[in-house]
């Protein structure tokens, strides 16, 4: 099973869904403007949105913070042939929205990326997000497998876990992980009735008025 295969399980899965639930959204898009005042939808009551525009207006990660959460995400889902990367979904701003709609995730990410830096400053002579791709991916490798991590690794394994949940959560609940998911969701008035052999195990069969009028799907 390949890595974006693994994510789109665990999207849907007992992690990712868990997110789903609380959240009930997907990451906004990147934007290089400053946030933008959400207006009334049948999505949001009056007061969900107040909330949710005052956490935009607000600022948690620094600059350096949202370097590494970008280079981690990517490592996590990179761009491919089937779609883009998981930064070009929004990953990143997504994240920064979690730990601040979820206070419970900011010690963990921000905790995990001194532990990250303090690592790799002291392998490498350099913060995580500086190193070299190939530097990164050695010590990303440390920690992104659980069964393999040294005893010592453990505070990383936990972290980078928790980082793998949010990405795939942020990815597949975006414009570009649907699409990579190949969902297309309902699809009014294209159902062409109770399959044949099910009519038939039963003995029973449409009359033509309603084949007529309420089965056959005319494109």
């Amino acid at each position: 099973m390949d890595r974006r295969k693994y994510l789109k399980s665990l999207a849907l899965g007992t992690a990712g869904a868990g997110l789903l639930i609380q959240q009930s959204c997907g990451p906004k898009e990147s934007a290089a403007a400053g946030p933008v005042e959400n207006k009334f939808t049948i999505d949001r009551t009056k007061e969900e949105l107040i909330r949710e525009n005052k956490l935009a207006s607000e600022k948690f990660f620094d600059e350096h913070e949202m370097k590494t959460i970008t280079v981690l995400a990517d490592i996590i889902i990179p761009k491919d042939d089937v779609s883009g990367s998981a930064s070009e979904a929004g990953v990143p701003d997504f994240i920064e929205f979690i730990v601040k709609d979820m206070p419970r995730y900011q010690t963990p990410i921000r905790g995990g990326i001194k532990w990250l830096d303090l690592q790799c400053m002291r392998r490498y002579d350099g913060d995580f997000a500086s190193l070299p791709s190939d530097k990164q991916i050695e010590m990303v490798e440390e920690i992104a497998y659980p069964e393999r991590a040294k005893p010592e690794m453990q505070p990383g394994v936990n972290f980078f876990n928790t980082m793998r949940d949010l990405t795939a959560c942020g990815f597949f609940t975006s414009k570009i992980g649907i699409a990579d998911l190949g969902y297309e969701g309902n699809k009014p008035n294209q159902w062409d009735g109770v399959p044949q052999e099910v009519l038939d195990q039963y003995g029973v069969k449409y009359d033509q008025r309603t084949l007529d009028i309420a089965v056959k799907f005319n494109a």
